[in-house]
This record gives structure tokens, C-alpha cells and sequence, in this order.
């Protein structure tokens, strides 16, 4: 069975060097901390955190002699189809209803959102 079927969740901090993966398509280690120039991030720690991606099946790389080129064998799609339905699942009862409804609810959506929603399904019929 291969890695991608069997996603296990990531850590915050995965998710976010997954996001610049996403973005970047493939880049080097130092690449990617250079999208993090905010953040107290060690290069040690960023190539520790791509590697543990690596051995979680989310990553692969090209050698270049002793330097590693990482990019995403995980699409962004997959990965958050995966995690929000897990999410419905396991607080919302399984219900996408359930889902709007929280988010209406904590006015996090708007009625006209929601109108733009219902126009994008109406429409795919």
C-alpha cells in the first residue's frame, strides 16, 4: 500500500514547509528557509522537518551530489481532501450541512457567500 493512501497528519510547522513546497514545486533547503524569514528557524531543523516529510511519504528528492533538490510527491488537493474530510468526520458528524452551518454560525461565512456557494452548485448541474 503506498504512503499517500495511508496520509498521516502533519504538524503544524510540516504543513507550513509543505505550503512553501507546494508553492515553490521543488527547491533546496535553503530555498525553503528563505520563505521563513520571520520565523526562528534553524536550517539543522528545516532539513530534520523535510526529511521526517520525506520518511512520511510527502516528499521525495533529487540527489546533487551531497546536496538534496525536495519537491511534493503529495498534491495540496489530496492532502486537504483527506484532512477535511477527517475534519467532517470527526466533528461534524460527517455532515458538510453541519460543517456550513458551524461556520455560519460563528459568522465566519456570509449569507451572500453562502448565496455564491449555492449559485456554484446550482450551476454545475
Amino acid at each position: 500500500m503506498s504512503k499517500a493512501l495511508i496520509m498521516q497528519k502533519l504538524t503544524n510547522r510540516e504543513e507550513d514547509v509543505m505550503q512553501v513546497l507546494w508553492q515553490l514545486e521543488n527547491a533546496f533547503v535553503k530555498e525553503v528557509l528563505a520563505q521563513f524569514p520571520d520565523a526562528k528557524l534553524h536550517y539543522n531543523t528545516l532539513s530534520t522537518i523535510i526529511r521526517n516529510l520525506e520518511e512520511k511519504g510527502y516528499v521525495g528528492h533529487e540527489a546533487f551530489g551531497n546536496t538534496h533538490r525536495y519537491f511534493p510527491i503529495v498534491t495540496k488537493e489530496a492532502y486537504r481532501k483527506r484532512f477535511v474530510g477527517t475534519a467532517v468526520a470527526d466533528y461534524f458528524n460527517n455532515s458538510y450541512k453541519n460543517l456550513v452551518s458551524f461556520f455560519a454560525q460563528e459568522e465566519k461565512i456570509s449569507v451572500e457567500e453562502l448565496k455564491e456557494i449555492i449559485n456554484r452548485i446550482e450551476n454545475k448541474k
